[in-house]
């Protein structure tokens, strides 16, 4: 690997630890919505980042990995919450029903 291959896989290692330190440690008063949401673009980023570096660009991978990421994240975390809302009505639905 050349120095400047090197190089890239260096700053990408240190961005990914950044931003994992930075997502557990962050997470504290979020909704699960918001942690999925972030942990999908933060996942997504350091993915498109490695693709990226390999195809020539990690920036602009990160970006489209962290988008890709962060929509994915939202998405599945709106379908858990009303998976959960749903639960919940059914179980108050059982208990009245006694």
């Amino acid at each position: 690997m050349s120095n400047k291959g090197e190089l890239i896989m260096k700053k990408i290692a240190i961005v990914a630890f950044a931003a994992l330190f930075i997502n557990i440690t962050g997470c504290a008063d979020l909704s699960a919505t918001q942690q999925r949401t972030m942990t999908g673009g933060l996942g997504g980023a350091a993915a498109g980042a490695a693709i990226g570096a390999i195809a020539g660009n990690a920036g602009m991978g990160a970006l489209i990995g962290g988008a890709a990421g962060s929509a994915g994240g939202f998405l599945y975390g709106r379908s858990k919450d009303a998976q959960e809302r749903a639960f919940q009505e059914g179980v108050r639905q059982g208990q009245n029903s006694r």
